[in-house]
């Protein structure tokens, strides 16, 4: 397989997860998903009065749902493949790396290639 042209950049904070897929030449986005969504505004709501409280307002099944959702777009745009950024997703600390094997899977399963995410070791 060739490699993608596409650019796969995920932003994390404990809040929201924002997953986008930008051209690397122009950095235009073409297709990106958000835990900020509508979807997902009941959840958070319903984590911020969870006692103990967890790490962050999005977990792996939330994770999941973004994946496919951005999937879902980039089929719609003819996007088949994309390309993440090996060295930033392996410097990403270990209690992101089972919600982001989700995120990834869930991109795979609605038929967009992920290029660089056989190479992570999750969990």
């Amino acid at each position: 397989m060739e490699t993608p042209s596409h650019l796969l950049r995920l932003v994390l904070s404990c809040r929201k997860l924002t997953a986008q897929v930008t051209l690397p030449r122009t950095e235009t986005i073409v297709a990106m998903a958000s835990s900020c969504e509508q979807e997902f505004v009941a959840q958070q709501r319903a984590r911020l009065g969870r006692f103990p409280r967890s790490r962050s307002e999005w977990d792996a099944r939330v994770a999941a749902r973004v994946g496919e959702k951005l999937g879902l777009r980039l089929k719609e745009a003819g996007v088949s493949a994309v390309q993440i950024d090996l060295a930033e997703e392996l410097s990403r600390p270990p209690h992101y790396r089972r919600p982001l094997a989700s995120l990834f899977c869930s991109i795979q399963r609605a038929g967009v290639h992920v290029a660089g995410a056989e190479k992570l070791q999750w969990p």
